[in-house]
C-alpha cells in the first residue's frame, strides 16, 4: 500500500510540474450525480501531488441533490447533513483544457474518510462490471453520439436558437462557423476523437459522435465533452442545452450509447442484415430483458420522460431492429466497407440527465447476463409500432417502456439484476432523488418544468 502511494504521489508530481511550466494554474476535478449533473472540486495545480493520495472534501450529502439542487434526507443512509469523502482525481484522464488554458481537468471518484469504498460513488459502479465482464472474459467497447441545442447567449425566454436549419445542411451550421471549428480544434486538443459532427433535425440542434472505446474512458469522456463544449460555447457568446427535451415544441436531445462486446478479440455482435449471431443476439435479448429497469437509470428524469414521444426516434416502445431508428435497440450490423467488427447496438432511450457511469453499467450488466443465460431473440421489428393498433403491439407482444416516474421506480426498484449492480445505498439514494424531482413537480405546468430543467447538464 505505501509503496502504490509512493509511485502516486510521483506520477502526481511528475504532471504537475508539466502542468505548472505550461502555465496551467489549476486542476478540476469532475464526477456526475444522479441527476447526470456535472459537480466539481478546482485545486491549484501544485496540490495535485497531495490531492492524488489524500483526496479533497466533498459533502456525503452529493448522492441526494435532486435535479433543482434540493437535498432530500428522505433516504435513510443520508438522513442529516454530517458526513464528508473525499474526491480523489483519476490522473490517467488527466487533460488540460485547450479551451481553458489555465485549467486542466480529471474525472473524480470518491471514497469514504479513511480512503475505502464509498457506496454512493458512481464511477466505481463501472468499475466493478467492467470487472466482472473480465471475469467472464468479456470486454466492451461504448461510445456516445451525443445531441444538444446551440442557442444565442442574451439569455432570452424563450432562447434563441443559434441556427434555424434545414436540417442536416451544412447551411446551418454556417451561422455557427466559429464554434463548430473551435469545437472540432478543442475536442482534438483534449484528446477527444469525433468520428462526424452535423446539423441535427430541430432548429438549435447539432449531433457528434465520438469514437467508441472502452467503457470507462466513454464515460470519462462524455463528462469532459461537456466541459469543451461549454467552453467553446461561451467563448462565441452562445448557450448549450444538453436537457432531454428543452421545451415541448423543441426537438429532443439523446445521448445515445453504442456498444458491442467483445471474447479474445472478436466482436459477439458481428452478423447480417438479419441480425448477429448467437452470443450478439442474447446480448440484445438481455438488453431488451431489462429495457424498462435500464431506462430507469440511463433516461431517469421528468424531462426524459417527456422525450420518449412515439414517432421522435426516441425509442417509446420496447422492441429492437435492425437500422431502425424509432428501436429503442438500433442494431447496426457491420459491411464489407466498413468491416464486420463494426456492428453494434446503438441503446437510444439515454440522454444527459443520466448519470454515464451508471447507464454504461446498466447497459453492459443486462445484455451480459442475457449472454450468461443464453437468452434467444425475437425477431427484428423493422416498422414503427407506434403507428400501430394496440392489438398489434399486444400480438407482437410490444408495450410501451415507463411513462411516469412510478412506473420508472417500479421497474427499477423490480429488478434484481440492476439493483444488484447499483448496490442497495446508491439505488436508496437514487429512488429518493427521482421522488424528490417529481414531488416538485407537481401541479407543474410541463414547460416550467422543462424549463427549470433546460440549463442543469
Amino acid at each position: 500500500m505505501a509503496s502504490n502511494t509512493q509511485e502516486l504521489r510521483r506520477k502526481a508530481e511528475s504532471l504537475a510540474r508539466d502542468l505548472t511550466a505550461a502555465g496551467v494554474t489549476g486542476v478540476t476535478i469532475s464526477w456526475a450525480d444522479n441527476n447526470g449533473i456535472p459537480r466539481s472540486r478546482t485545486v491549484p495545480a501544485a496540490a495535485l501531488p497531495d490531492v492524488a493520495v489524500q483526496g479533497v472534501g466533498v459533502t456525503s450529502l452529493f448522492a441526494v441533490f435532486d435535479s433543482a439542487d434540493v437535498i432530500t434526507y428522505a433516504h435513510e443512509g443520508l438522513a442529516t447533513p454530517s458526513g464528508d469523502v473525499r474526491l480523489l482525481p483519476v490522473l490517467d484522464g488527466l487533460v488540460r483544457l485547450i479551451g481553458q488554458p489555465a485549467l486542466a481537468w480529471a474525472p473524480g471518484r470518491q471514497v469514504d474518510a479513511d480512503g475505502g469504498p464509498w457506496p454512493y460513488d458512481q464511477r466505481s459502479v463501472l468499475e466493478r462490471q467492467v470487472d466482472r465482464l473480465a471475469d467472464t472474459g468479456l470486454s466492451a467497447l461504448v461510445g456516445y453520439e451525443l445531441e444538444f441545442g446551440v442557442y444565442l447567449g442574451d439569455r432570452a425566454d424563450p432562447p434563441v436558437p443559434a441556427h434555424s436549419g434545414p436540417a442536416y445542411s451544412p447551411h446551418a451550421l454556417i451561422a455557427i462557423d466559429e464554434f463548430i471549428a473551435a469545437v472540432l480544434r478543442d475536442f482534438a486538443g483534449n484528446g477527444l476523437r469525433i468520428s462526424q459532427l452535423h446539423a441535427e433535425y430541430g432548429p438549435a440542434q447539432v449531433e457528434l459522435s465520438l469514437v467508441a472505446t472502452d467503457p470507462l474512458t466513454a464515460a470519462d469522456q462524455q463528462l469532459l465533452a461537456r466541459q469543451t463544449l461549454r467552453a467553446a460555447a461561451r467563448a462565441h457568446g452562445l448557450r448549450l442545452s444538453f436537457a432531454p427535451l428543452p421545451a415541448t415544441t423543441a426537438a429532443g436531445n439523446g445521448w445515445h450509447v453504442h456498444s458491442s462486446l467483445w471474447r479474445n478479440g472478436a466482436n459477439l455482435l458481428t452478423g447480417g442484415p438479419e441480425g448477429p449471431g448467437t452470443e450478439g443476439a442474447a446480448y440484445i435479448a438481455g438488453l431488451l430483458r431489462d429495457l424498462p429497469a435500464v431506462a430507469a437509470i440511463s433516461a431517469p428524469t421528468l424531462g426524459s420522460l417527456a422525450r420518449l414521444r412515439p414517432g421522435f426516434f426516441a425509442g417509446a416502445y420496447a422492441f429492437w431492429g435492425v437500422e431502425n431508428r424509432e428501436a429503442p435497440l438500433r442494431y447496426v450490423p457491420g459491411s464489407t466497407l466498413l468491416g464486420a467488427d463494426h456492428a453494434n447496438v446503438e441503446f437510444k432511450t439515454s440522454d444527459a440527465s443520466a448519470n454515464p457511469y451508471l447507464a454504461v453499467a446498466a447497459i453492459l450488466a443486462a445484455g451480459a447476463a442475457g449472454v450468461t443465460e443464453g437468452l434467444t431473440l425475437e425477431p427484428p421489428v423493422q416498422s414503427d409500432p407506434g403507428t400501430w393498433t394496440v392489438e398489434q403491439r399486444a400480438e407482437r407482444g410490444i408495450a410501451s417502456l415507463p411513462s411516469t416516474p412510478t412506473e420508472h421506480e417500479a421497474a427499477l426498484s423490480g429488478n434484481p439484476r440492476l439493483a444488484e449492480v447499483l448496490g442497495k445505498e446508491l439505488l436508496g439514494a437514487f429512488l429518493a432523488v427521482r421522488r424528490s424531482d417529481a414531488a416538485a413537480a407537481e401541479g407543474r405546468d410541463l414547460d416550467d418544468v422543462l424549463a427549470g430543467l433546460r440549463w442543469r447538464y
